[in-house]
């Protein structure tokens, strides 16, 4: 059974907490709690360090509550956000919702005594009317504690409205009701919800005379100052079809060594003792460290499948092995991944080329004469098969799937051609 607080101190996640925290985590199993808003049509790899968090919080023998923002959501998170934030319909909200419900059930365990429940804050206001909310909510702090929080005074000269305003009423109020209903004494965030977690502590304080805690993570960014999970190409997506499992598992490959310390501690579900002995194995072989973890979150967040299937395209694009036998043993999906990787060329349909007009049609070579010369020279390839004549036809037999064929110039061109 893990120490929580500890291995959050080993692990460099450990921020903040609120006195007492430790000790009671010491003294008992508790009940403690994360929120999500659903403002984004799936969790990212940035939510991931909340997820690490909760389950990280399970092993250590305490139950884990996900409270999905169904409510919050619809309002507007102010922390951190240098301007307004557009808010979402109810429809695009409750559909984000039900999608990370199903995402969050990967990482948690659900049955045991500890298990994991998730609620959904927006069955706490439906039902509510401005006026109860005025009255039970509103009254609990002055205006000057909460434009005393960070997340509020930061935003002062660029314009808070009362909208956004009001979230910290509504994530403290949340607090105290899981507190009364779930006996959840704890909740966990990202440093930037401090304001708003001690927010929750003090309504508990002053409406209920109980007594409740909070424990915060650093914000993780990159050694470049960056902010961790986002990509030239944008966020790095839980959901296979917004980042695939091939981009996901590169993501970590490629990361900044610099970074690895930090990834491997936050990320991996190994103890102290096998993190420490595989940096000391790894000291002078960074990137074998890497694909290490690369591996484990892959199989993690995607599945053992998936990972099998990012090693054979990458295999085939890097491997000195890769043949036509290792090629047409592709799945679609691997076919359609090595497509998003490297240059694809449409045409129009399936059909009996010659393999000048292949080149050409395509624009892999810009003419007849340059698409000879490449042929004399013995660098085009199709389907990893050497093409030794400017005759040759490719014949529809070749195409695989009935969708794709693979040319490659040389060693380092490579094009899928895709009928599209």
């Amino acid at each position: 059974m893990l120490n929580f607080i500890e291995e959050l101190r080993w692990r460099g996640m450990l921020h903040d907490m609120t006195p007492g925290a430790d000790a009671l985590l010491n003294d008992k199993k508790v009940v403690g709690y994360i929120g999500f808003d659903p403002t984004a049509p799936s969790m990212t790899i940035g939510n991931f360090v909340q997820i690490m968090l909760l389950k990280l919080f399970q092993l250590s023998g305490h139950k884990p509550i996900v409270l999905m923002g169904g409510a919050t959501g619809r309002i507007g998170d102010p922390s951190f956000k240098d301007k307004e934030r557009d808010l979402k319909s109810y429809d695009e909200l409750d559909s984000n919702l039900a999608f990370q419900k199903e995402q969050i059930k990967k990482f948690l365990d659900f049955e045991g005594p500890n298990a994991a429940i998730i609620v959904n804050n927006l069955d706490f206001y439906k039902e509510m009317n401005i006026l109860d909310f005025l009255r039970d909510v509103g009254k609990t702090l002055t205006v000057s504690y909460m434009m005393s929080k960070d997340s509020v005074k930061n935003r002062l000269e660029t314009g808070l409205s009362f909208t956004e305003f009001s979230y910290q009423l509504l994530q403290a109020y949340d607090f105290q009701l899981l507190f009364d209903k779930h006996d959840c004494v704890i909740q966990m965030g990202g440093s930037d919800q401090w304001g708003n977690i001690t927010s929750g502590t003090e309504f508990i304080r002053r409406n209920i005379d109980g007594k409740a805690y909070a424990v915060t993570t650093p914000l993780l960014t990159k050694a470049d100052g960056t902010k961790f999970g986002k990509s030239e190409q944008g966020n790095i997506w839980l959901d296979p079809k917004m980042t695939s499992a091939y981009k996901f598992y590169q993501f970590w490959l490629n990361a900044d060594d610099a970074d690895l310390p930090k990834y491997l501690r936050y990320f991996t579900l190994k103890s102290q003792a096998e993190v420490e002995a595989l940096e000391k194995g790894f000291a002078d072989d960074p990137r074998g460290l890497k694909a290490i973890l690369s591996e484990e979150l892959t199989r993690r967040v995607h599945s053992d499948e998936a990972f099998e299937s990012v090693v054979a395209v990458s295999n085939l694009l890097f491997g000195k092995d890769a043949n036509a036998d290792t090629l047409h043993a592709m799945t679609l999906d691997q076919l359609e991944t090595i497509a998003e990787e490297i240059p694809c060329k449409m045409i129009s349909k399936v059909d009996n080329f010659n393999i000048i007009d292949l080149l050409t049609d395509t624009g892999i070579l810009p003419s007849k004469t340059e698409a000879r010369k490449a042929i004399q020279g013995n660098a085009i390839s199709v389907n990893k098969l050497k093409i030794s004549s400017h005759e040759h036809e490719v014949t529809t037999k070749e195409w695989l799937h009935d969708q794709y064929l693979m040319v490659e110039n040389g060693k380092k061109n490579k094009f899928m051609v895709k009928v599209g």
